[in-house]
Formats: C-alpha cells, structure tokens, sequence
C-alpha cells in the first residue's frame, strides 16, 4: 500500500515533468555541467581578459566551471554564428562586444541578426577609447587639434586598427560631429599603428584604453579625451570628447549574451551571479584599471543597450561609407 508521503513524493515528480519538458531542467538545478563562454577573438587581447576575469568568479559562484573558448575570425562573426546556432540550453554564452553591434549594419552578408539571435543576459562594463596624438602633433586640447586638422586639409591622417572596428568608427564619429575631416588610415591591428603614431607617421587614433595607455607618457603619445560621455576614473585628468563636441559619445559596451530560446530562470540566475560577481570590491578595482565601471543592471536593461548601440553605429557606418561582403 502506498504511504501519504509516497503519494506526495510521486505527485511532485509528475507536476515537475509537466512544469519542466524534456531536456530542461528547473533553474534551481542548474548548472550540473561546464559552460562554454564564446569569445570571439583570440587569447591574450582586452576582449579575452575581461572574459577570463568575470569567467573564473562566475565559476566559482555557480559551482560548475565557464569554459572559455576562443573562435577568433571574420570580425567576432565566427564566434557569434556558433553561439546564435548553439542550443538554446545555458550551456552555451558569449561575450558581447562592439563589435556585435557594429557589424550589424557593416557586413551585407550575416547569417544571422544579433539583436533577433542573441539573448540579452547581462551588462559587464563600458570602456572608453582614448583620442591620442602623436609627438609632433602641436594641439593640445580638442579645441585645437579640430582648428589643426581644418587648417591642414587632407594632411592629418587618422589610425586604426581596421576598418570597421570600433577605434576606426570612434573616429568617423568625431569627423562627423566635429566636420574635422581626416584621412583614414587602417591597419592590422593596434599594435603597428601605434609604432607609425609614435614615429609621427599618422597623427591621431581613438583607441581602446587598455591598448593604448602603456604609451601615453611625457615626450611620447598624448591623450587629447577620452571617448564616454564623462571621464574615465583611470584618467581623471583627461576631459571627454563631448566637453568639446555636445553629445559625442564612443564605448565600448561589453557583456553577456545567449542564444535567443534560452529558458528566462536561466537567463535571470546568471544575470543575477553576473552582477554579484561585478559587485565584489575586488572585480570592481579590476574592471575600473581595464577602463570601465561594472554596469550592473537587468537583461532588459541590457537589451536596450545594445539595441541604442546597434542603432547609432549603423548611422556612423552610413556616414563612413565602410561595408564589408
């Protein structure tokens, strides 16, 4: 004869088959397997670090280990199709970047739509870039270098390290708010532009903080701004490009993302260990030297970061004329 308690225990199991199909579990059981965290570009660099750092404390956290798996390749689209085409489990995640949201409207040929593929899990950080000249660049302010480049006509020539990136796009920005026109130059990389900054080759990049910072010194490369909206706790000293251009605004927003059916209890748990793990004092310090505050926050609120980020670089890609097949 079956007891109460049986009864009980068989009549949970059934209700949990009805509440939780096949092949999910309930949230309060996961993890129970490693995850993969999909980076989209190679060890070593900014992108990778911030991964690793948020990484390592979420696995602490959740008990199971975020494995991070690097697929460089055709601008972070390589890693991003593998996650849009991933099942739809918690088991598989990646590290938005701006790229993300500037490819959107920079490639004609995508294979999938970021914002329609990609779930919105959680916000990491934002991170300026640093508008910075060379030695023999005589502007000291932004006011200047602006009054610089109209007096010198087709002669200033702008760095990056690629077309479509990020640094190249901070760029077109400014020449489109400021009508400071440069001529662009694009390379492979940070690396060899800043080598032809600091030999006066090229006279001016917006690039990534984490990159470029090691090199601004006294008789070497000088920061003119920083590219958020207000100034970075790293370089307090440095005004914002939008002290002199209204409105001027260039970061670079990273965080979280999962492929679109993603159960929303899974989405919730790791939205809710991410911001714990940007919360602790020790990953704020860390986060704050690579450049940008945590920005703590919901997945919506997420969401509509990378909805007004998609939106204002398609603009900036229009203004540009870059397009990639």
């Amino acid at each position: 004869m079956t007891s109460r308690r049986s009864a009980m225990g068989l009549f949970a199991i059934g209700l949990a088959a009805l509440v939780w199909p096949a092949g999910r579990a309930p949230a309060l059981d996961y993890p129970t397997r490693p995850i993969r965290f999909v980076v989209g570009y190679p060890p070593g660099g900014a992108t990778d670090i911030l991964a690793r750092l948020v990484g390592q404390r979420l696995s602490e956290r959740l008990g199971q280990q975020l494995v991070i798996e690097n697929k460089p390749g055709a601008g972070n689209n390589i890693g991003t199709e593998s996650v849009v085409n991933a099942a739809p489990d918690g088991y598989t995640v990646l590290l938005v970047n701006p790229a993300n949201y500037i490819n959107a409207s920079l490639y004609t040929n995508l294979k999938f739509d970021f914002i329609r593929d990609i779930a919105p899990v959680a916000s990491f950080n934002r991170v300026p870039n640093v508008m910075t000249v060379a030695p023999d660049v005589p502007a000291k302010t932004v006011a200047e270098f602006i009054a610089y480049v109209k007096a010198n006509p087709g002669k200033v020539n702008m760095a990056s390290s690629g077309n479509g990136t990020s640094v190249h796009l901070s760029g077109e920005l400014f020449m489109a708010m400021s009508g400071a026109k440069m001529v662009h130059v694009p390379y492979r990389g940070a690396a060899p532009a800043i080598t032809d900054m600091l030999s006066n080759r090229v006279q001016v990049i917006f690039d990534n903080m984490p990159s470029i910072i090691g090199h601004i010194a006294p008789g070497g490369l000088r920061a003119l701004a920083v590219t958020t909206a207000t100034r970075s706790p790293q370089m307090p000293d440095v005004p914002a490009v939008a002290e002199t251009v209204p409105g001027y605004e260039a970061s670079a927003l990273f965080g979280m993302g999962a492929p679109k059916k993603t159960p929303a209890e899974i989405i919730e748990k790791l939205n809710k260990e991410v911001n714990a793990v940007l919360a602790e004092p020790e990953i704020r310090k860390r986060l704050v030297e690579l450049g940008g505050e945590p920005l703590i926050g919901t997945p919506e609120a997420f969401g509509a970061m990378i909805s007004a980020e998609t939106e204002k670089w398609e603009k900036v890609v229009r203004f540009s004329g870059a397009k990639v097949e």
